[in-house]
């Protein structure tokens, strides 16, 4: 096992990190900017190394000065949370030619699943269920061209990126037109782009994936992420209430299959749309771990985090499928500073109260106290209220209740409107798509 490992991010999944490593007898190195000098993940680790100005470019996706601070600090392995450097190649090249353990796939891995259209290819080589798309366009005209071929709605994405930025759907040729326009003024400018045939009424469902360096591949079951604001998650649960055990069986081995395909290693999530026929589609793979990986701790109880740093000390996996069992329902909320009433803008400023919520069946993953500072120059997540019930219905009984104890002041929050969500009855049906927030929430 790893004597210290140095922690490539912040906020909230520093924490995580920082939490797992503690429990594996771990030594921890945060990293952090000018802005984050007293943040709760620098404060919790063993030690700490300062890499640059508040601006994200200059410090926290400053690959070349993390892995500088890394080698300075003696650590074995670096561990690069989500955002920022995670599914960066080049990053994950640099940690390993510097003698260290990158816990995540290898670069290529990265490289091969990080590009949409070349996972796309990969995928459908392994026989995988694709929506009808192109191939990267090199021009408006071709876009428009490509569009009347496949048919409108169209989804427009970028090859490269995650989070769902650059991506928007179009329903005719103005609409393509403008959203081109949009991805070229967007953070993923200049990065080339494909049509894919846009799927009415889709389900987002996604599959946890863990495989060690051995070809031990399993999955532990999906997680519904249907419940987006411009293609970014809000509200995660699993399992899905739209799947039966046949489908939650195909769903599974498809991407296990995709994960076979790529000879991926480690954690990672295999994401499909599913249709209102039952058809799934597969989106994409993420090599990383994922912002809502904890609905899936709490139905399975295995620590992903821990696995992923087992998996990359070169420890086999210790279960097969069969011993994998979903033994509850979870529902998690991502809690941004963002006021609901101003488009969700977000809302940067110093939280002067903060009491999360507790009890049975509770867990709260922050990166904040009472006194911290939510910075302009970063992701405006608070933290993930997450719950387990013994069935849905429990679950969001739960957090109704978790969320009717958050108290927080100073800055806007989304909190209230996830209690809007929870007593919508469409939602508390199950009745939902990837369009639920903007038919069913904002007018």
């Amino acid at each position: 096992m790893f004597k210290r490992l140095l922690i490539a991010n912040r906020g909230e999944i520093a924490v995580r990190i920082i939490r797992a490593c503690q429990e594996l007898g771990i030594e921890t190195v945060a990293v952090y900017s000018d802005a984050d000098s007293t943040a709760l993940h620098v404060g919790l680790a063993d030690y700490a190394i300062h890499i640059g100005p508040s601006e994200a470019e200059l410090s926290y996706l400053n690959a070349a000065t993390i892995v500088t601070a890394a080698k300075m600090a003696d650590v074995d392995a670096v561990h690069p949370g989500y955002g920022f450097l995670s599914e960066n190649a080049e990053f994950a090249k640099m940690v390993t030619e510097s003698g260290l353990v990158f816990v995540g796939p290898s670069a290529e891995t990265i490289e091969r699943v990080g590009n949409k259209d070349a996972a796309r290819e990969a995928m459908q080589t392994a026989g995988l269920p694709m929506a009808a798309g192109t191939n990267p366009l090199g021009s408006l005209g071709e876009a428009i061209q490509a569009a009347e071929e496949i048919g409108y709605p169209v989804m427009l994405k970028p090859v490269a990126g995650g989070g769902g930025r650059g991506m928007s759907a179009a329903n005719n040729k103005t609409e393509l037109v403008a959203a081109i326009k949009n991805l070229n003024q967007s953070s993923v400018a200049g990065t080339a782009y494909y049509l894919e045939k846009y799927i009415a009424c889709a389900r987002h469902i996604e599959v946890q994936i863990v495989s060690d360096n051995y070809g031990h591949i399993i999955h532990l079951g999906e997680r519904e992420c249907s419940l987006q604001r411009r293609n970014q998650k809000i509200l995660e649960e699993a399992p899905s209430s739209a799947l039966t055990p046949a489908m939650r069986q195909k769903v599974g081995e498809l991407a296990v299959q995709a994960a076979k395909s790529v000879h991926y290693t480690n954690i990672g999530t295999v994401e499909f749309l599913l249709d209102a026929s039952g058809n799934f589609y597969f989106m994409e793979i993420n090599p990383r771990i994922q912002v809502e990986h904890a609905i899936t701790e709490m139905i399975t109880d295995i620590d992903l985090v821990k696995t992923q740093i087992q998996v990359a000390a070169g420890l086999p996996l210790t279960i097969q499928q069969q011993d994998v069992v979903i033994s509850a329902h979870a529902i998690e909320c991502r809690i941004n500073a963002e006021d609901p009433e101003l488009n969700f803008l977000p809302c940067p400023g110093k939280i002067e109260f903060y009491h999360q919520p507790g009890g049975p069946n509770v867990r709260v993953d922050s990166g904040v106290c009472a006194g911290s500072v939510i910075e302009p120059y970063y992701d405006s997540l608070i933290a993930k209220v997450i719950v387990r019930g013994k069935t849905r219905g429990e679950a969001i009984q739960t957090m109704q209740r978790a969320l009717s104890e958050f108290r927080m002041s100073g800055i806007k929050t989304t909190v209230d409107f996830h209690k809007e969500i929870l007593s919508n009855p469409c939602f508390r049906v199950g009745k939902i798509d990837i369009q639920f927030i903007s038919k069913q929430m904002i007018s």
